[in-house]
């Protein structure tokens, strides 16, 4: 079998969970993703995705449902605390992940205690899969990065530090919000083009980005740089993750030092953590630019640069206030993928947030950046869809959107499928935009 691949990611394995075994399920015996759910006021728990229905891992340890020697792995998770269980790296998560498989499978012997232990999705409330420590936004999508540096710099889209560093910022782990919670239109300065004077008021260009969440498992020293060869065995797993924008505040704001409340407002993160070993089937080669140069020695290891790349395909669908009263499903406005639109990797961006000697902890957050495909289509915002608001897409009824209009929601979904594995995905990652709070 080939690195990291095992019994856990045949194709032919089957669970006893009928709903697993669904084409086009999500959350297949071959994915079991983790994530935080509650029932009522109940206090969260830690359970794993399995078709249609979620593991309360608390249920299974008290069921002796799972081998024995699972203890320092099951502790934490039974005690809500998904975070803990990420410190302990992949040499506790790999055993728990195998013996979750073998006893999820069809024929288990602990199928009758397990199945007590299993609770409908549709009944419980998702939040977010862990406690988000420190957040920070790469700008990993190169084509993201082109599409918009054009609008500004036709003859010099990306700048020259682009092909060199992994361009980050920091920002705001308080307004990370769990997928289904609506995010308010946020206020802001802005000032019109022929304006002397800029004004506080609601942004009018709201946009989505559609991004990655990349999800810290195991923390480092204050001083110690991760060589980028262990990097990767820093991260736990992946989300999907929308990083909204006021793009109006946005622009007034930036310069010098970047984004501040264009970007701080909210940011929506899927319920699911779906981890770096169910993706083992799905790694392939980062590919570069023809005439691109190597990177520097700390962020390049043969490795890496052979499977450090995710290919997971990623889509944006939008349903607006009018197409929800019309009956009308919502539509799918760009398709891209995260292999195609990354030109840095997840270990690169690992081994760079460090080399200055940056502690990061587990639960700390890395968004992506904007994921945009090659193509004008595949773009991963409607900054760029519409052409910065100059030509406005089309949708189902009639209706136009160069930005988000308040009732319209957001949702991204992804997915990883290739022959000879089974196809998994990451659930959905969504938002409706409610208006203005009043100031």
């Amino acid at each position: 079998m080939s690195a990291g691949i095992d019994a856990t990611h045949d194709p032919a394995l089957r669970s006893w969970v009928p709903s697993a075994n669904e084409a086009g399920s999500d959350f297949p015996i071959q994915n079991l993703p983790f994530g935080r759910f509650r029932l009522g006021g109940q206090p969260w728990r830690i359970g794993v995705a399995i078709g249609d229905q979620v593991l309360d891992l608390r249920l299974a340890l008290e069921a002796r449902a799972l081998p024995d020697g699972l203890g320092q792995a099951l502790a934490p998770l039974a005690a809500g605390n998904l975070n803990a269980f990420m410190e302990l790296g992949p040499a506790v998560r790999t055993p728990l992940r195998r013996a979750l498989s073998g006893a999820l499978a069809a024929g288990s012997e602990a199928q009758a205690r397990l199945a007590a232990c299993l609770v409908p999705q549709a009944q419980v409330e998702l939040g977010l899969p862990c406690t988000i420590g420190d957040y920070t936004d790469f700008y990993v999508g190169i084509h993201h990065a082109t599409a918009v540096g054009r609008l500004f710099r036709p003859d010099h889209p990306l700048l020259p530090n682009y092909p060199w560093v992994p361009i980050a910022y920091h920002g705001r782990a308080s307004t990370i919000l769990p997928s289904g919670q609506a995010i308010v239109r946020p206020w802001g300065q802005r000032r019109a083009p022929e304006a002397e004077a800029p004004e506080l008021r609601p942004t009018a260009r709201l946009d989505f980005e559609l991004e990655m969440g990349i999800v810290i498992g195991g923390a480092n020293a204050l001083g110690e740089a991760v060589p980028i060869e262990r990097a990767g065995q820093q991260v736990f797993g992946l989300t999907l993750f929308n990083d909204w924008s006021a793009r109006d505040v946005q622009a007034w704001e930036y310069q010098p030092l970047g984004p501040f409340l264009s970007k701080n407002f909210a940011s929506t993160m899927s319920p699911w953590v779906v981890t770096v070993e169910a993706l083992a089937p799905f790694r392939r080669a980062l590919s570069r630019p023809a005439g691109h140069p190597q990177p520097l020695p700390y962020l390049h290891c043969e490795a890496d640069a052979a499977g450090g790349a995710f290919d997971v395909q990623l889509e944006v669908w939008l349903s607006t206030e009018r197409m929800r009263a019309q009956g009308l499903g919502a539509h799918c406005i760009s398709r891209s993928n995260f292999a195609d639109a990354a030109y840095w990797t997840v270990a690169q961006m690992v081994a760079h947030h460090t080399v200055g000697g940056c502690a990061l902890r587990a639960g700390d957050l890395f968004g992506s950046g904007t994921l945009s495909g090659p193509r004008p289509e595949q773009a991963g915002s409607l900054l760029e869809l519409s052409q910065g608001g100059k030509r406005p897409i089309e949708l189902p009824g009639g209706e136009q959107r160069s930005f988000l209009q308040d009732g319209d929601e957001i949702t991204l979904r992804g997915l990883c499928e290739r022959p000879g594995a089974a196809r998994i995905g990451f659930g959905a990652c969504t938002a409706r935009v409610l208006p203005a709070a009043p100031r």
